[in-house]
């Protein structure tokens, strides 16, 4: 199960699905993206989790390789620690533990991303290089949901802000997998080294030059690598 970024719908996945042909695939629309329902109401990535639990109720899978980036990374915390039974393996791929002990990005970011007539350019610079954007014109799947009311993005926002698993994370049973770029200044990398440390049986790898978006952008490491784990995990007695 790929689970996406903040205010993203199923299709930040799009340019990786055929990487991970081999498993079952299963991706979702976040509450108030898509095709999901856009209730005006309090969200937390506590309870994205329990609607990622009712999707695998839904389709009658009782386990499931869970792999979040970003604010999915925080979702997939939380499915982890409330629901271990329902998790396999488990993939955080540049997202932290939440302010409170994590590395949160510079003011100078927030400050940037508030400007709505400049939040996609500050956003594609935090997600891919320079490089790779001048060589890539396009399309984009990590810009966020355009068909979002104003009011999920605020109530996306506030949930993300506001996760805080730390206490938790020692709970979590699955073997992990913690991946991020080295030049992440969206969610600074110290966040891998922190998680992998207070997460049992979990270790980091960090993919030399990428920034947010290193699943899409170096996807000729990043896809190998989660593979890779998942297999040796699987051929574990």
């Amino acid at each position: 199960m790929l689970l996406a970024g903040q205010s993203n719908n199923h299709t930040w996945w799009d340019p990786v699905l055929a990487d991970f042909q081999e498993h079952q695939l299963i991706t979702l629309d976040w509450r108030g993206t898509g095709d999901s329902d856009k209730p005006d109401e309090v969200y937390t990535t506590r309870g994205f989790a329990q609607d990622v639990t009712a999707v695998l109720d839904d389709l009658g899978l009782r386990t499931a390789h869970i792999y979040g980036t970003s604010m999915g990374g925080r979702v997939a915390q939380w499915l982890a620690v409330d629901a271990p039974e329902r998790v396999d393996k488990l993939v955080l791929g540049c997202t932290s533990p939440g302010a409170a002990h994590g590395y949160e990005r510079s003011q100078e970011i927030r400050k940037a991303l508030a400007n709505p007539a400049k939040t996609d350019s500050v956003l594609l610079e935090l997600m891919y290089t320079p490089a790779w954007l001048k060589n890539h014109p396009g399309p984009y799947y990590v810009l966020g949901d355009k068909t979002m009311p104003s009011y999920a993005k605020g109530r996306h926002l506030v949930a993300s802000n506001k996760h805080d698993a730390w206490d938790h994370l020692p709970e979590i049973q699955a073997p992990t997998l913690v991946l991020h770029g080295t030049d992440d200044v969206f969610s600074p990398v110290a966040n891998a080294q922190l998680l992998a440390r207070r997460i049992p049986n979990a270790r980091a790898e960090l993919i030399e030059g990428a920034r947010h978006a290193y699943f899409h952008e170096f996807r000729e490491i990043a896809s190998p690598a989660v593979l890779a784990f998942l297999a040796a995990a699987e051929d574990r007695p």
